[in-house]
Order: structure tokens, then sequence, then C-alpha cells
């Protein structure tokens, strides 16, 4: 029975030390992206119209 407390301890602990990692990267703005939205808006009518161009070369 000891032996499962051990686990629970150890795996509250790996939990909390990855909270703690996503956490830092959230707070140094690991996961922003400015740019990406920005040019998404660009290439849209192109992806669209690669795929129309590729529906009509199959018919």
């Amino acid at each position: 029975m000891s032996v499962i407390y051990l686990l629970i301890t150890i795996s509250i602990i790996v939990a909390i030390g990855f909270f703690i990692a996503f956490v830092c990267a959230v707070k140094t703005g690991q996961y922003d992206d400015d740019y990406t939205p920005s040019v998404r808006m660009l290439f849209d009518d192109e992806l669209i119209n690669s795929g129309a161009k590729k529906n009509k070369s199959k018919k």
C-alpha cells in the first residue's frame, strides 16, 4: 500500500512541474504568434484557388 502512496506523490509532483513549466512558457510569450494571422489572410485566396484548379483538372 505504501507503493501506491509513493506513486501518487511522485505523479502529483511531476504534474505540478509540468504545470509550472507551462505557466512560465505562457508568461514569456512562447505561444504568442503575431505574424501568422496577418500573413494567413493574404494567402487564403491562393489556397482556395489552387484547390479549385486541382478539382477542375480531375474532372
